[in-house]
Parts: structure tokens; C-alpha cells; sequence
């Protein structure tokens, strides 16, 4: 009932902002158009006085923090959704409406312990920012510990991150619904399987649960600031863990230009070719390096440092969702781009069946050529106008043809290096995203594959064998130990299998015999019965009743 409430609210919130007008009807089946044209809420006006990006945010915005989120991705692409409702959805990245400042102050001294007076020499009860599933104040702690008395004046600046009230249960129900909608695609879409929505919705659960606990986005942000410690590219606030909860942040305040801020960062003569270059080698760092990135790196979590604007670093916040890969995923991930970037489809197709996306038995030839007929007409274009994200739609619409199955574990990759590409293309629209990247792919294969990673990987497992050695001896022994006596028991097994077949067979022939005897008896009563019904002498029928007996038994 619960999720039959919520799809009721969602179908009234698209009926309320009529975002039936958004939908592009014209590539939709005539039986799909008409049933549109024939609904009941056609009946409803398009609001006038808003516009259609207006529509669609203020909907989004009602339907609470899964579908925040989604604008939030969908903001970052001005190459697929027009500039109107992008200017619009940009809005939702950290102007979402605040929740009561005394309910957060509330939350933050039930969390930490303490009044607010005597945690922060200053708090700002006026957030900062306000997102979908938490907002910011400013604070400032005392110069000198917690004591207000010799505070003067020169604490540190900071900023207080607190969940909103009660979003779990918001978040739950939409879940819930999710993966009610999941379920009936398996049950009834010839696609369910293959793009396994479960594990999708899981996958997600497991990840937006994560970013409500703040001491996890805390744990995720000290892990990043080490990775990119003294880093010339990124630059991660410090956490104050003496004053983090789950449900409370006190992190570093930083000053940097929102990187949505084109003419900010245009005034201070920014290198906008350099900025936007250096967040694809960001991403590939994060994902190919330390097999850990930020997977939620819309604008309105990213600044840029107001330090050096011709070598400009970025400053990234909200660390609730990163992604990780493993060692498999890295390599055929890393194999695969190059691939794209080498135009070597073959090769591409191999890869997708060896590591299991397509089936085993996809014949490669067969699926190299589709490949092969949706990006030659892409490449003919220059690099810098391709849209990585246009070649990956339409390879795995192409895909689809293949039963190639969805990669939960690549779900946030995918949406994180689509946010990077609309980001970096906002920030210079001539990114050749494809001749940025190549060169740290082929560099980081070399690193991992060549001679000084083997050498490397030796020394790494050297000490662990040296230790291993003496046992050695004793390990063959006991193995071959284990192989001979494995070889016993399968002769003593084989011999129990001929011992059974051959009392299953005694068993039959038993049984047989005992049939027949039954037979006979009856055959011959029967006999006798019909000798008697004919009047026949009593010893004819017995005669002939012992003789048919007797043939019976003979035969058998």
C-alpha cells in the first residue's frame, strides 16, 4: 500500500507540472501517442507562469532526494538535455529549500553533546547551502579548545554538515517503490534480466545509505585528501573528527569559486583548457591509481582554488558516494578504452565476452561489426566534438542486440565519467576528452604490466615466499599424501559401485521371478476355472492348468 501511495504521489506531481509536455511524442509509437493525447490529465492546464525547466525541477524537488539526485546528474549534461532546463536543473545541486534551522541545531547538540554555545565560538544559523540529503552552517571554533573564555577571535573556520530530519524513511519508501518497479521489469520485460535492475537498485541502496552516514563521508574524504596528498590537482578539506557523528560533519572551510562559475573563474583569467584537462586526469587517477573516486562530482561539489588561476587546482566536497574497482575491472576497463580510442572493435568485442558482459557464446566477428557500424560514423568527426557519452548510449543500445548484461559495479563509473565530460565541456567545449585520456591510459598500462610492475610485484610476494619456503617440502608431501589417498578411495568406491550393481541385478532377477510365479499361479486357476465352466473332468482341468504352469516356468 505504502508504495501504491508514493506512485499515486509521483503520478500527481507529473500530472500537477504536466511533464507530459516534455515528453518528444513524435518518436513514440502511434498507440503510445494516442493513449498520451487521450489521458485524463491533458485536461489540467500547462502551468503558464512556469517554464518547462521550472517544471521539471520544482516536480523533482516534491519528489524528494532519489529524484534530486537524478536532476543533479542531468544538469551536467548540456549535450544531451537543452540549455533552458539544464540552467534550471543547476539549481538543484545546492539550492535545494532548507529544512528549520532549530530543527538542525537540534540535531547537532543531540549528536555532539553539547549546546551549540559551547561547541562553536560562532554558528550561523542560516545554511550555507541546502542539498537533498543534508545542509551546511558556517561555524567557527574556539581559538583554544572548547574554553569561550580565552577564545580570541582567531579560531578556526569551519563548516557544519547535518542530516535532514527523517530522510530515511523518505528514502526507504522510494527504494521500496524502486525496486517493486525492478521486480515487474524482470517478471515482465524480455530485457529485465539482462539489465539486472535488482542488483542496480541494490547496488544504490548500499551507496545512498552510505552518504546518510556522515562519519563514512567523513572516512571517504581523509581518504582521498591521503591519496592526493601535496597533489598539484586536487585539493580535499580536513575533517575535524572530534566533532563527527553519523548524522553531524565539522570539516575545513574553504573559499573557492563554484567551477559552475564560468565568469568567476573567466575574471581571474583562468586557464579554462588546462582546468578542464586536468579534471579528466583526476578521474582516470582516482579510478586507475587508487581504485577510489568520488562518484558524485556534479558543480555543485566542486570549486576551484583562487591560488595560481594559470595552474588552477580544483577543491572537491561531499564525499558521501565513491566507487571502486577491482583488479579484473581496472584492466578491462583500461583495455577497452584504448581499444575505443585505437579503433580496434575487435578487440573491443573480445573483451566484452572475456570478462563476461556478453555471453560466451557471442560470435565475435558478429559483434565487432555492429560495433564497428555505430562509432566509424563517430570518428569521422574531430576528437573534440565526440561525446563519450553518445559513443557509450548508443554502444550499448547496440549492445543490447548481444544480451549484454548491465555491470552494477560499473553503474557509478559510467555516471561519474558522464558528469566529468558535461563538466569539462562547460568549462571548455573544445575538450578532447578521448587525446586527454589515451596518454594516461597507455601510460598506466605500461606501469602495470611492464618489466619494473613485474619486478615490483616480485619483491611485493618475495618476503611471503622466502617465509613459505621451509614448508614447502611439507606441503607437496601431504598433497601427494592427499592424491594417493583420494586414488584409494576411489578404488574402494568403484569397488562398493560394482558391489551395488550387482545386488541391484540380483535384486531384478528376483523380482522377475516372483512375477512370473505369480503369473503362473493365476494363469493356471484361470485355466482350471475355464475347464470347469466348461463341464470338463476336474483332473483335465488340473492337467491343464500343471502344464501351463510348467511352460511358464520353462520359458522363464
Amino acid at each position: 500500500m505504502a508504495n501504491l501511495w508514493r506512485l499515486w504521489k509521483i503520478l500527481f506531481v507529473f500530472t500537477r507540472y504536466r511533464l507530459d509536455s516534455l515528453v518528444p511524442t513524435e518518436q513514440l509509437p502511434l498507440s503510445l501517442r494516442i493513449a498520451l493525447w487521450l489521458a485524463p490529465w491533458r485536461l489540467n492546464p500547462v502551468p503558464s507562469r512556469l517554464n518547462r525547466g521550472e517544471r521539471l525541477r520544482l516536480a523533482l524537488e516534491a519528489l524528494g532526494p532519489i529524484f534530486i539526485k537524478f536532476g543533479q546528474i542531468l544538469s551536467t549534461r548540456p549535450d544531451l538535455i537543452p540549455d533552458d532546463i539544464v540552467k534550471e536543473l543547476k539549481r538543484l545541486q545546492d539550492d535545494v529549500p532548507p529544512f528549520a534551522s532549530d530543527k538542525a541545531m537540534a540535531l547537532i547538540e543531540d549528536q555532539l553533546g553539547q549546546k551549540i554555545s559551547d561547541l562553536f565560538a560562532e554558528f550561523s544559523a542560516e545554511p550555507l547551502a541546502s542539498a537533498s540529503i543534508a545542509q551546511v552552517h558556517a561555524a567557527r571554533l574556539f581559538a583554544s579548545g572548547k574554553d569561550r573564555s580565552n577564545d580570541d577571535g582567531s579560531g578556526r573556520e569551519v563548516v557544519v554538515k547535518v542530516v535532514r530530519p527523517g530522510i530515511e524513511h523518505t528514502i526507504e519508501r522510494d527504494l521500496q517503490l524502486l525496486e517493486t518497479m525492478a521486480r515487474l521489469l524482470v517478471k515482465y520485460s524480455e530485457d529485465g534480466r539482462r539489465l539486472k535492475p535488482l542488483e542496480v537498485v541494490d547496488d544504490y541502496r548500499h551507496t545512498i545509505y552510505g552518504e546518510l552516514n556522515l562519519q563514512i563521508e567523513a572516512s571517504n574524504a581523509t581518504q582521498l585528501k591521503r591519496n592526493f596528498a601535496n597533489s598539484k590537482l586536487l585539493y580535499m578539506p580536513e575533517v575535524i573528527w572530534e566533532y563527527t557523528r553519523s548524522k553531524v560533519m565539522v570539516s575545513e572551510r574553504i573559499y573557492g569559486i563554484p567551477v559552475a562559475d564560468i565568469d568567476a573563474l573567466q575574471a581571474q583569467n583562468t586557464n579554462m583548457k588546462l582546468l578542464a584537462e586536468r579534471g579528466v586526469e583526476i578521474f582516470f587517477t582516482q579510478v586507475f591509481r587508487d581504485s577510489f573516486f568520488h562518484a558524485d562530482m556534479h558543480p555543485g561539489n566542486i570549486f576551484v582554488s583562487r591560488n595560481n588561476p594559470q595552474a588552477p587546482q580544483y577543491i572537491a566536497i561531499d564525499c558521501g558516494i565513491v566507487g571502486s574497482l577491482t583488479e579484473e575491472d581496472q584492466n578491462y576497463l583500461a583495455m577497452n578504452l584504448l581499444a575505443f580510442f585505437n579503433q580496434d572493435y575487435h578487440q573491443v568485442a573480445q573483451l566484452h565476452i572475456d570478462s563476461g558482459w556478453v555471453p560466451a557464446t557471442t560470435k565475435v566477428h558478429e559483434f565487432s561489426a555492429a560495433i564497428r557500424s555505430v562509432c566509424e560514423p563517430i570518428f569521422d568527426k574531430p576528437l573534440a566534438e565526440i561525446s563519450f557519452g553518445q559513443v557509450l548510449i548508443q554502444l550499448f543500445s547496440t549492445a543490447r542486440r548481444f544480451n549484454m548484461e548491465v555491470q552494477p559495479q560499473l553503474v557509478l563509473l559510467q555516471k561519474t565519467l558522464l558528469n566529468i565530460e558535461g563538466l569539462g565541456r562547460q568549462l571548455y567545449p573544445q575538450l578532447d576528452l578521448w587525446s586527454t585520456a589515451k596518454p594516461y591510459l597507455e601510460r598506466w598500462m605500461r606501469e602495470r604490466f611492464g618489466p619494473k610492475a613485474a619486478f615490483k610485484e616480485l619483491k611485493r610476494q618475495l618476503p611471503g615466499w622466502i617465509e613459505k619456503a621451509p614448508q614447502i617440502p611439507g606441503l607437496v608431501h601431504g598433497a601427494l599424501s592427499r592424491l594417493n589417498h583420494m586414488d584409494e578411495n576411489q578404488q574402494a568406491l568403484q569397488k562398493e559401485i560394482a558391489a551395488l550393481r550387482q545386488e541391484l541385478a540380483a535384486q531384478k532377477a528376483q523380482k522377475r521371478q516372483q512375477a512370473l510365479a505369480t503369473l503362473a499361479i493365476g494363469s493356471g486357476l484361470f485355466t482350471w476355472w475355464q475347464a470347469f465352466a466348461l463341464g470338463l473332468p476336474e483332473v483335465v482341468g488340473l492337467s491343464l492348468a500343471g502344464a501351463g504352469m510348467l511352460l511358464l516356468i520353462v520359458r522363464a
